[in-house]
């Protein structure tokens, strides 16, 4: 892998974590959590969105390839469903 595209991937996980880290530290925040158990509340509510992120999106790919393999034809001039 090229340094650049690295360099790249690292800035946008970093992104993605703080983001998430801003989100849930608002969430917690607004629900009227303070002192030490809003760090905690953070940290809980940033891991646990991460883990929901890491299994959603590889199987929503998933999924939308199933899809698209079963509606959809191999051959230009062929249906996908045949039509009774």
């Amino acid at each position: 892998m090229n340094k650049n595209l690295k360099r790249i991937l690292a800035i946008l996980s970093l992104t993605l974590m703080l983001a998430v880290s801003v989100f849930s530290l608002g969430i917690a925040y607004t629900g009227g959590i303070g002192g030490v158990g809003l760090l905690g509340v953070w940290f809980f509510l940033t891991l646990g969105i991460t883990v929901v992120l890491a299994q959603l999106i590889p199987a929503g790919i998933l999924l939308s390839s199933f899809i698209r393999a079963n509606f959809s034809s191999m051959r230009r001039n062929e249906l996908p469903v045949q039509a009774t």
